[in-house]
């Protein structure tokens, strides 16, 4: 009885046979009556990263106020951090009016358009509502940037997109809150 050994081209021909299979398998179409319940796996960002992707004003607090009477819907910065953040490198309101900045006692700081990316108007408050000052602001991106000084002191700033006071013939803010 004579035995044959395999030769090069057989196990050649073998291996060919057994790749296409499992390549096959692999590019098969799932059974559709699993297709439906077969849940992919998450490709993407992960909780963490999905977070830090919200709007940039939802680390605010946000609240109505009553400009001239009209509502407003608005970010509010209450302190250093938040009043030193304000708009900067914020491309768009997100739905919101404004921005408002509120300080405990009057103020006579002036603002500065660093890293703002957005053409901005503002309107400077006394404590009682009535407007002390309205300026309009352009982005800043490189030093030096201009500085926006109102003519007195305030207690509340009010920066909204260029125009938003346009239409308001005489500004007056009424806030209830912080």
């Amino acid at each position: 009885m004579t035995t044959r050994r395999w030769g090069p081209l057989a196990l050649g021909i073998g291996l060919a046979v057994v790749l296409a299979i499992a390549v096959g398998v692999l590019l098969a179409e799932p059974d559709p009556a699993t297709r439906a319940t077969t849940v992919p796996p998450v490709i993407g960002p992960t909780t963490e990263t999905t977070a830090a992707a919200a709007h940039p004003l939802d680390a605010f607090e946000h609240q109505t106020i009553v400009v001239s009477g009209d509502e407003w819907e608005v970010a509010v910065a209450t302190d250093r951090d938040q009043r030193a953040q304000g708009l900067m490198g914020v491309t768009d309101l997100g739905g919101l009016d404004g921005m408002l900045f509120v300080w405990d006692a009057d103020v006579a700081s002036a603002f500065v358009m660093r890293d703002t990316l957005l053409p901005l108007d503002i309107a400077f408050f006394a404590a009682d509502g009535t407007l002390v000052d309205l300026l309009r602001m352009e982005p800043c991106v490189a030093e030096p940037c201009e500085r926006y000084q109102p003519s007195g002191s305030y207690r509340y700033a009010l920066e909204a997109p260029r125009g938003a006071f346009d239409a308001i013939d005489q500004p007056f803010l009424s806030v209830e809150g912080p």
